[in-house]
């Protein structure tokens, strides 16, 4: 029997509903939204799971302890009640990340310390000795959030941020978060049944990101680490089960287009998709938008155009004004999903989007707006039975708040980092103590695939160069061979330069 526990999906503002469904469709229980994060229970293989196939979590945390704390004191004493040697040693390093939201608690650095003092202090008093401090590769990350006097206390399973999903080589200026990108192809719905296009693809995050949907390939197969990897109780043989378990992914007939008119951009956004062996489903051509013509087969438009802020525009509303004209003239019968943060911008677009969703872009409060496109006016589409909302979008625009029309041109919110973390302050934690079986069973058993296979494999993704050795854990370059210091532990097999070349193996033999 698989104990099941609490745990913590973190993400960002706009993206919870998204973040909710993908929970529920890898089978999490007691699935509740909050603020910025949602909240559900699973054994081990969800936590691994959740980690390395949800595409919209930046964070998946533990909790280990909920407590109340009127002062630093009390969160001192109520650490130093855990009995830490269940997740550290001696011999191994910890740090603590910390998010405050109190009017006792001003400084999250300070609570910080609180947490480490309790716990350096417990093992001084116990074996005479410390664990120690490592901010940059620790073996175990933990996270207090307080929010006035309610504390919680998790282990971070994930370590560096889920959306650094490991494929991307370079960046051009004002990338867009790849969480962000999966998050706004999944709201509109797209899931491969038809061409998608970017007319404004930068480094291509948003074509990455679709073909990772279009196949339904989980966004982990690119890390090279996760923290929980470093647990004491850490399961290698189920998590290469996890791994290697392809058995969900799919045919994608269609085909992902990507243009941009400065050419450096174009490079970077083919080296992204070649790192991410992705060259046979997406093509990157320099275009400018302007010239933009009626694609030949059913598409679907999702492109994220300069606001005027991190990237200078000559002709900010004159772009806009274009990119107007272009869906009215040349994207006919087709839906076009745009991301801005102006007001002003939108209204030079001309067209009337028939959904509109509140996102952040970093710290810009932006909407993401879909506008279908066709030909004569909407009363007479409308007649011929045309849907401009279906009922799913309704919902989620009933449940959403509306874009703030009047607000400054240039307004900022007051706390830059604000978004980065999960805010759970008006979120209530139910403890679920109760054993459960792993809801997959053994229906997912990996077959001995032969040659033709593996050359099938070969041929759909170009893998290339030497990102993916998950082995190589110290950093250097991989070599791409079995590495004698992890136990026979061989993952990736270089040779072949196929997919099929992520493959994770364990060899027992002594």
């Amino acid at each position: 029997m698989n104990q099941e526990f609490e745990l913590i999906a973190k993400t960002f503002m706009g993206l919870e509903p998204v973040l909710a469904k993908e929970l529920t469709q890898l089978g999490a229980n007691n699935v509740q939204i909050g603020r910025r994060m949602v909240s559900f229970t699973g054994d081990k293989e969800m936590m691994y799971r959740a980690n390395f196939q949800l595409h919209t979590a930046i964070k998946i945390l533990k909790p280990i302890s909920h407590f109340k704390a009127q002062s630093a004191d009390d969160v001192y004493n109520e650490i130093k009640k855990i009995d830490w040697s269940k997740y550290l040693d001696n011999e191994h390093t910890f740090a603590v990340d910390a998010v405050v939201f109190s009017e006792e608690f001003r400084h999250s650095k300070f609570v910080s310390y609180k947490v480490k003092d309790a716990i350096v202090d417990q093992f001084r008093e116990l074996t005479g000795q410390r664990p120690n401090i490592s901010v940059s590769n620790p073996d175990i990350r933990l996270h207090i959030h307080i929010a006035e006097d309610d504390c919680t206390l998790c282990l971070d399973s994930s370590g560096e941020s889920l959306h650094r999903r490991g494929y991307r080589q370079e960046s051009v200026e004002a990338p867009l978060n790849e969480v962000l990108a999966a998050g706004m192809i999944m709201m509109t719905g797209w899931q491969g049944d038809c061409d998608f296009i970017d007319p404004m693809c930068g480094s291509g995050t948003l074509l990455v990101e679709a073909a990772l949907i279009a196949r339904n390939m989980a966004p982990g197969l690119f890390r090279k680490e996760y923290a929980f990897e470093k647990w004491p109780d850490f399961d290698a043989e189920l998590f290469d089960h996890i791994y290697n378990d392809d058995s969900q992914e799919r045919e994608f007939n269609h085909h992902i287009y990507g243009y941009d008119i400065d050419m450096k951009a174009v490079n970077t956004a083919r080296m992204n998709v070649r790192a991410a062996g992705m060259t046979a489903d997406i093509t990157v051509e320099q275009q400018d938008f302007k010239d933009f013509v009626q694609p030949t087969q059913k598409s679907v438009m999702v492109t994220n155009p300069p606001y005027g802020e991190r990237i200078s525009t000559p002709d900010l509303l004159g772009t806009y004004r274009m990119i107007g004209e272009r869906l009215k003239h040349q994207f006919l019968n087709n839906d076009a999903w745009i991301l801005s943060y102006r007001e002003e911008c939108f209204d030079q677009i001309g067209l009337k989007p028939s959904i509109k969703i509140p996102v952040f872009n970093g710290s810009l409060e932006c909407e993401f707006r879909k506008y279908q496109i066709f030909d004569g006016k909407m009363k007479v589409f409308r007649q011929e039975g045309g849907i401009v909302k279906t009922d799913e979008e309704k919902q989620q625009m009933a449940e959403r708040h509306r874009f703030k029309k009047n607000r400054e041109f240039k307004q900022r919110l007051d706390e830059q980092e604000e978004n980065e973390e999960a805010d759970i302050r008006s979120f209530t934690f139910h403890r679920h103590d109760f054993a459960t079986t792993s809801r997959r069973g053994d229906g997912g058993r990996r077959k001995d695939f032969g040659t033709d296979h593996f050359e099938k494999r070969r041929e759909r993704f170009e893998r290339k160069g030497d990102r993916y050795d998950r082995d190589d854990r110290r950093g250097g370059k991989p070599a791409f061979k079995k590495n004698e210091n992890r136990g026979g532990h061989e993952r990736f097999d270089r040779s072949g330069g196929g997919k099929k070349s992520f493959k994770r193996n364990h060899n027992h033999e002594d």
